[in-house]
């Protein structure tokens, strides 16, 4: 077992950048890649860093210059023999060979393109621009360099033992919610944490710990790396990114209204079974399933991402009968800031009505809580979003109004196009 703390303590040490692998990201990604290769690969995008907790200033906690190196080392990596190996001939949901020939000869030679920073108003300012299957790869990558370069920056001050203890409590606690999952019958759980980790070792370490402690409970982590060197499942399917660009290229309202069924129909065009699972809160959820297609509804699930996860599992259930289907044989994967307790709520109440499933993410791999003064580690809400297509802004509604984005005009816009009435304010945990 890795001795956290010494690294930590010695995190100067070239063994330890901070992404070190093109594959130390999500599953969905890969998979999003290539179908974007397949369909749309002359898109030009913008994604932009986006700092959701405004009092965490980052560009006076993170030294630029660090930034900068680690940002830099990412551009310099490039698919190992190994990590093309196993993506080439792994089997992913039961299927072999889910990389296409061409997507790999395109993937081993691929390096991300550059990127743009600045500081303004105490926050940095991080933009990469480029086609489509090149600038969404930076997503995770520059998540994960801002979340741990952050977590340095508070314990940079901290000794060795001091650091041995607060990763002693930190694995304490970590195995203190295992011993309360492995109480839960029918449990299935993966690790969705990722984007706004504490650090990659931390993340192997709790997806170590999961696996000990939760057994077959735990199915597997959205890390492909890490799935790789721990020979579990790589999970996921897909995010917002693609029904946000698809929509932003609709030349006409009545496209914008059909754009996130189109995402899904190349999606149906590439994938079958546990793949085929619907994200619908990009522009509401009730919009979503209203207008949806019948073939939508013979899909194996739904992921429930924002607002009020208990009324999500209810309106799915509702929509799956409504269309003739059997809920009892669907799928429902809960994602959006869980912790043990929701997550047991959640299976108490939807168990034997639908087939239920966890993607754990921020409180798995960066739950530090309470653990150093003026909670200095709380976790905060960063993301790296798609801000343009072709030079069209891009707008996301979410069933939370405190996670839109976009141009207020075209959010209203895009209110107006997906009918999208009063919605529930929810605090935005991670």
């Amino acid at each position: 077992m890795v001795d956290i703390a010494t690294r930590v303590w010695n995190h100067k040490w070239k063994i330890d950048p901070i992404v070190r692998s093109l594959i130390d990201t999500d599953f969905y990604k890969l998979l999003m890649c290539q179908s974007i290769f397949r369909n749309k690969p002359n898109t030009q995008v913008t994604f932009s860093l986006i700092n959701r907790s405004i009092n965490v200033r980052l560009a006076d906690l993170v030294d630029e210059g660090e930034l900068r190196e680690q940002l830099d080392h990412v551009r310099s990596l490039s698919l190992a023999r190994g990590e093309s190996t196993w993506m080439r001939g792994n089997t992913f949901y039961g299927k072999r060979q889910m990389f296409t020939p061409e997507f790999m000869d395109w993937f081993e030679t691929m390096r991300l393109p550059p990127y743009h920073l600045e500081k303004r108003d105490g926050q940095y300012e991080l933009t990469f621009e480029g086609s489509w299957p090149e600038v969404m790869l930076w997503e995770i990558p520059a998540l994960s360099v801002l979340m741990e370069l952050r977590g340095r920056a508070v314990l940079g001050d901290m000794g060795r033992f001091e650091l041995q203890i607060l990763y002693a409590r930190g694995m304490a606690k970590l195995w203190e919610k295992i011993e309360h999952l492995r109480k839960i019958d029918n449990l299935r759980l993966a690790d969705f944490g990722t984007r706004r980790r504490h650090s990659f070792l931390w993340q192997d370490w709790a997806v170590q710990a999961m696996t000990g402690g939760l057994g077959e409970k735990f199915v597997g982590t959205s890390n492909c790396l890490i799935a790789k060197n721990r020979d579990l499942a790589a999970i996921g399917t897909n995010a917002h990114e693609l029904p946000m660009i698809y929509s932003a290229l609709a030349q006409t309202d009545e496209a914008l209204r059909q754009a996130p069924y189109d995402v899904l129909s190349d999606w149906h065009e590439e994938h079958d079974g546990n793949l085929r699972i619907i994200l619908p809160d990009t522009y509401g959820t009730e919009g979503f399933l209203n207008n949806a297609p019948d073939w939508l509804a013979k899909w194996t699930g739904i992921r429930i991402d924002s607002g009020d996860p208990i009324q999500g599992a209810e309106n799915a259930i509702k929509w799956w009968k409504i269309r003739g289907e059997d809920p009892t044989r669907k799928l429902v994967i809960f994602s959006d800031g869980l912790d043990v307790a929701k997550i047991s709520e959640l299976q108490s109440l939807f168990h034997g009505r639908v087939r239920v499933s966890f993607g754990w993410g921020t409180l798995l791999t960066n739950d530090f809580r309470g653990l150093v003064p003026n909670d200095a580690l709380e976790p905060f809400s960063l993301v790296c979003k798609a801000i343009s297509a072709d030079g069209r802004p891009t707008v996301k509604l979410s069933d939370n109004p405190n996670k839109a984005m976009g141009p207020a005009d075209e959010i209203a816009r895009y209110k107006r196009v997906f009918n999208v009435g009063q919605q529930s304010v929810q605090r935005i945990i991670v």
